[in-house]
């Protein structure tokens, strides 16, 4: 009697609590308040539903109670307690937050610049006159002289070759001479890489400032991107101290090896046996992909010349001894979908991020109201004359100055404050002063906006809260649903499924507050 009694109780407070459902409240089950947004938005997002036929809506209130069902009761098994859910969820959040802090088709149309630069490689030589480590503007002029001096001397006719090879050996310190015959983006410096790519082949640079120094640069030659190869290869290795007796000895036996390939021997087997490569020879002489500037220059050229999987070369020369190059297979370069990925996230890693985040990086600055104060900022770039952004004394002398040095989201920030920010967050990889402060200039500003967005995506985007929910709930879903079910022999899941289901209904209290829904278009 007093179970019953209790049970009548319980069945008119929930009675009394759904009279009282106000109108954005789509259900109530296990005593948690659904929102009608949360209902609408996940309705909205099915195909199937038709929220505005009756039977529809009726449907599709029943599927989604029993969803409800299910997550509830994976609460009352503490499954939303574990640190693997948490974990989960916290990862997505951030995820997801992150693709709201971002432009991703601005992004994927900066990759697919440097990706469409790789289209060619660059052979080219410069002349490097090293800066300090760390650079004050006074500091450049005399090595920009220097530079401009050798310039001068070029232009007259001279040969980069012939300038820099003399320049770095008078002061191997402080000037270097490189000729380099394969080039492809993201292996040097942005702004070297950006002059390299824009020269006009035969043309001089005017001096390119990197963080290393000044450099001249002649490019020679642009030549397509012929993709990657797969080889074989086998190595006869020159002796370490060998006369030119032993040269000839080792030619000898390379040549023996190739008549013995000639006349039908296994490759790989020879491999096994005679080369001296004792990594690739363990693989029967293969070797991993490679693609142009990846291997030394006699060895590349031979390998992409091959043109038929099973070709062999004849005696290739390298430094290391005599090679015979087997072709296992080529290919055109990697499509630029397979290399997105890697390439956004190398970006984002480095200097090209700038490039990477620009298109979100100038709608956020238009968005919350950017004004910049170009006076303020000369005042703190004058310091770098003297001074380095992370030095103690740039820092004394900066921040006792409070101009205003730009405005954003309805705030002034004065030139103290981004003093601050350079002692705090000094993060650049530049070396000349001025450069180093204007990389932490667009940093500063970044870090702005993006906490301004950041406080206000939810507002921007109500969508969020509701994503939140529906990943957290099937995530809880997920895994009550294989203890209950999914990890049963297939050929009783129906039936439990249904048992479940039934079980949920009489354990769990569901009110359904029709009388918002059924107006619901």
């Amino acid at each position: 009697m007093k179970n019953l009694l209790l049970l009548l109780g319980a069945c008119v407070g929930v009675t009394a609590y759904a009279q009282a459902l106000p109108d954005y409240v789509a259900m109530v089950v296990a005593g948690k308040q659904v929102p009608l947004a949360e209902f609408e938005y996940i309705a909205q997002k099915n195909a199937e539903v038709n929220l505005s036929d009756k039977q529809s809506v009726e449907q599709y209130v029943e599927l989604f109670k029993n969803f409800k069902l299910k997550v509830a009761d994976a609460e009352a098994h503490g499954l939303d307690q574990t640190e693997s859910f948490k974990k989960e969820l916290e990862g997505y959040r951030h995820q997801l937050v992150d693709s709201y802090l971002s432009d991703k088709e601005a992004e994927r149309q900066a990759a697919k610049a440097v990706y469409d630069r790789g289209a060619h490689t660059v052979e080219f030589s410069h002349i490097l006159f090293r800066l300090p480590e760390q650079t004050v503007s006074k500091d450049t002029l005399p090595v920009y002289e220097e530079a401009m001096q050798a310039y001068a001397r070029l232009k007259k006719g001279e040969t980069i070759e012939a300038v820099g090879k003399e320049l770095s050996e008078k002061d191997k310190e402080h000037v270097a001479y490189e000729y380099v015959r394969c080039l492809r983006p993201m292996q040097t410096l942005k702004a070297f890489e950006d002059a390299a790519y824009s020269l006009p082949i035969g043309e001089i640079s005017m001096p390119v400032r990197t963080k290393l120094g000044f450099h001249l640069i002649q490019v020679h030659s642009r030549k397509p991107n012929p993709g990657r190869v797969h080889v074989a290869h086998i190595l006869i290795a020159y002796p370490k101290e060998g006369s030119a007796q032993d040269t000839m000895a080792i030619k000898k036996e390379a040549e023996d090896v190739y008549q013995q390939l000639k006349a039908g021997a296994d490759f790989g087997e020879l491999a096994t046996r005679y080369s001296a490569d004792p990594a690739s020879a363990k693989k029967q002489g293969e070797l991993p992909w490679f693609g142009v500037g990846e291997m030394v220059e006699p060895f590349e050229v031979a390998a992409f010349q091959l043109t038929t999987p099973g070709e062999l070369s004849g005696l290739v020369e390298t430094r290391f001894g005599y090679h015979i190059i087997k072709l296992l297979e080529r290919k055109g370069r990697t499509p630029f979908e397979q290399e997105e990925k890697s390439l956004r996230r190398k970006m984002g890693q480095g200097e090209h991020n700038f490039d990477l985040y620009r298109v979100f990086d100038e709608r956020m600055k238009q968005e919350y109201g950017y004004r910049f104060y170009p006076e303020a900022y000369a005042e703190m770039q004058a310091l770098c004359n003297d001074y380095f952004p992370t030095d103690k004394a740039f820092y004394e002398k900066a921040k006792e100055m409070n101009k205003t040095l730009i405005h954003l989201d309805g705030q002034d920030f004065p030139q103290s404050e981004f003093a601050y920010y350079i002692q705090r967050a000094p993060f650049s990889t530049k070396t000349y002063a001025g450069d180093f402060m204007q990389e932490v200039f667009d940093l500063f500003i970044r870090d702005i906006v993006t906490t301004s967005e950041r406080k206000n995506l939810e507002q921007k985007h109500p969508e969020i809260p509701h994503l939140m929910q529906e990943y957290r709930d099937g995530i809880l879903l997920f895994e009550i649903s294989n203890q209950k079910v999914w990890s049963k022999p297939a050929a009783e899941q129906k039936a439990l499924e249904d048992a479940w289901i039934k079980e949920l209904n009489q354990k769990y209290p569901v009110e359904v507050n029709w009388k918002v829904l059924e107006k619901l278009k």
